[in-house]
């Protein structure tokens, strides 16, 4: 087992949205949409202070829990399980769409680059009174290069 950098985004976790064009000096030109940009930032900010002091160059294994705040509207009993982790979420933001957010963010800060990452460790979505992501980042081979 490697060295593990691990860190906790606090808050409600945002999707990496869909790219928006503009035209600059004739040219398109694609850019993240304010809300996306501002979490990556976040959680950029929280990777450089629990992160490595120069970005990794191993390859490493990325896991990623997922905590969304539970709907207010679900009865107590439902409430409960969700709180136990019996009932899961099944609406957006898509698992995909979060763990993009987080390999870009984290990318140049953790690792030099996300094809480093050649596997996935636990990758999922709960509910919480406490919304937040939880992100794991394990070296996987430190004497092998390729």
């Amino acid at each position: 087992m490697g060295k593990i950098y691990s860190f906790v985004v606090p808050g409600v976790p945002v999707a990496q949205g869909r790219p928006r064009f503009s035209k600059a000096n004739g040219f398109v030109v694609a850019y993240d949409p304010e809300k996306s940009k501002n979490y990556k930032a976040m959680i950029a900010y929280i990777a450089n202070l629990k992160g490595p002091r120069i970005p990794l160059d191993y390859p490493v294994r990325l896991s990623l829990k997922i905590f969304l705040p539970i709907p207010k509207s679900f009865p107590k009993k439902k409430y409960a399980e969700a709180v136990a982790g019996r009932i899961r979420p099944t609406k957006k933001p898509d698992i995909s769409n979060v763990l993009k957010g987080v390999e870009d963010a984290i990318k140049g800060i953790i690792y030099r680059d996300d094809s480093q990452i050649v596997e996935y460790g636990i990758i999922g979505k709960w509910y919480s009174e406490k919304p937040r992501i939880e992100v794991r980042v394990e070296i996987i081979e430190e004497n092998v290069q390729g």
